[in-house]
């Protein structure tokens, strides 16, 4: 049979969309059968498809910072487990060393073999944010860890479905017996049970393709799509120029970046050199991470509707010197370096290219529970504003894509009351044009319990461009059942008691451009 060697255009177009639409079943079934809040309503989750070698070749749209880093998950199983993996084996990682991102982000791989079962074809994954994998507080999201241990349990390629047996004993041992164990292991087993059916799902999708069209084509179209993606990149990267940028965070930490842009064969070295070294707080991010945030603004440059995928980095390079806080050492605490250092790596890729001014920067991470609830959100805020639009007001910005509860489901399922949520006026920088506004969530609690909140932004305004003004930075504050008020840093941990109120005002995106009087 003859191996194809050039891409039809119309069958790539209907292979494109295709790895998508699998990628989207698979996230479909895992919203209809998790358990957890934060999985089903806020839609913490995404799932891909991945070729025989670990490289992603397509995703649905759900979060970017998983997105970019879950191949980094799979191809670190391969390198572990690869001889010994077996057709009805499923497996847990959440390795921030070994591809994951957090620990709360908990990845099922499941590999797919071909009808004789004699070789894998692809792999599937879904990565899931657990609304509490144990560490020092509840919800796992605790602004002042030190160390990944007292960030909750790490799996590292454990076996999970052993040919087909759910290993559910084994899995709730390592839950229960850790120095800070799950609150909740129950609501874990019942989400690793609908990331599995996810995957299977994938699975199914994949060996119907395969059926249809045959093994060869299809792998024939996997590298096509790849290699489409890495044509759209080199494109975009033709118009750029060089740059260099250093964004500061509220710690003081320091995050530099040098591009430079080979024009001739329209590739571009991403140098994170600069950057400051490993930090005792959590705000490390695994190079997984980091990869993900270039990955990720690199795709945002094309214009094309490709899916995020392995060829996307190939006219990439990325040097991220190991023990600086972009590219940590185990033990190093990590748990904001998935949800804020990865905003911070994304607007200060944008700052060197001159493309978007800053976008609120943070996740504004609020986690809060006690033995029996444990919830966890991220708040909108505003985007910033570009060459030839304003940035928009209340929107998950860059690395994140998820929801709010819906306030009735929030009541419903713990014991607090949404006061208020509102957009914060003249929160977003002025200019030519003008960036997003940030909100104001005032959330009451009627029962005892430990409230977190780990962000940023507010010390350090988002960055305008070209003239334009900074945005606003958030505030975290406490309105007290008798009156008073304590204003919180950017991190932080409080108990809070029935009838306080915890308020968090986001911040403003950056303005682009002067303002014309």
């Amino acid at each position: 049979m003859q191996s194809i060697s050039q891409p039809d255009p119309v069958r790539l177009e209907i292979f494109k969309n295709l790895y998508q639409f699998i990628a989207e079943q698979m996230g479909i079934v895992l919203q209809n059968t998790a358990a957890s809040v934060n999985i089903k309503e806020r839609l913490d989750f995404s799932c891909a498809i991945f070729d025989a070698a670990g490289l992603l070749v397509a995703n649905a749209p759900h979060i970017p910072v998983h997105l970019g880093s879950m191949s980094e998950s799979v191809r670190s199983l391969i390198n572990d487990k690869g001889d010994t993996i077996k057709p009805g084996n499923v497996y847990l990682s959440n390795n921030p060393y070994n591809g994951g991102t957090h620990l709360p982000d908990v990845t099922a791989i499941t590999p797919v073999f071909d009808e004789q079962e004699n070789q894998i074809i692809f792999y599937v994954a879904s990565r899931g944010h657990q609304a509490d994998i144990g560490g020092i507080t509840p919800g796992s999201m605790p602004p002042h860890s030190t160390t990944v241990e007292e960030e909750g349990i790490l799996f590292d390629n454990f076996l999970l479905v052993e040919e087909g047996y759910f290993r559910e004993k084994v899995v709730r041992d390592i839950l229960l017996n850790h120095p800070y164990p799950a609150r909740n292991p129950d609501q874990n087993i019942a989400d690793f049970q609908a990331q599995i059916a996810a995957n299977e799902r994938g699975v199914k999708e994949l060996r119907k393709m395969v059926e249809q069209y045959g093994l060869q084509t299809v792998q024939a179209y996997m590298k096509f799509v790849q290699d489409n993606a890495e044509e759209s990149v080199r494109r975009a990267i033709a118009v750029l120029k060089d740059g260099t940028f250093i964004y500061e965070m509220d710690s003081g930490a320091k995050i530099q970046v040098k591009v430079t842009i080979n024009q001739a064969n329209r590739s571009a070295i991403i140098d994170f050199t600069g950057t400051s070294g490993q930090l005792n707080s959590n705000f490390n991010a695994p190079k997984a991470v980091t990869q993900a945030a270039v990955l990720y603004v690199f795709r945002t440059l094309v214009e094309d509707s490709i899916p995020l995928n392995a060829g996307c980095l190939k006219p990439l390079e990325i040097i991220i010197p190991a023990g600086c806080m972009l590219n940590p050492i185990y033990p190093a605490a990590v748990v904001a370096g998935n949800v804020e250092t990865s905003q911070t790596i994304v607007d200060a890729l944008y700052g060197a290219l001159g493309a978007i001014a800053a976008s609120q920067g943070t996740m504004n991470n609020f986690t809060f529970g006690d033995r029996q609830y444990q919830y966890y959100e991220t708040i909108c805020g505003g985007s910033g504003a570009g060459a030839k639009f304003h940035g928009t007001d209340a929107v998950h910005t860059h690395m994140t894509n998820s929801r709010l509860t819906d306030p009735e489901v929030l009541e419903t399922r713990y014991p607090v009351m949404v006061e208020s949520f509102s957009l914060r006026p003249d929160s977003g920088g002025k200019g030519k044009y003008s960036g997003g506004n940030g909100v104001i969530r005032r959330i009451k609690f009627l029962e005892p319990m430990t409230a977190n909140i780990l962000c940023n932004h507010r010390r350090v305004s988002p960055f305008g461009l070209k003239g334009g003004e900074p945005g606003k930075v958030g505030r975290n504050w406490i309105q007290r059942q008798d009156g008073t008020q304590e204003e919180l840093d950017s991190t932080a941990t409080v108990q809070m008691q029935p009838g306080d109120v915890f308020v968090i005002e986001t911040p403003g995106g950056g303005g682009f451009g002067l303002r014309e009087e």
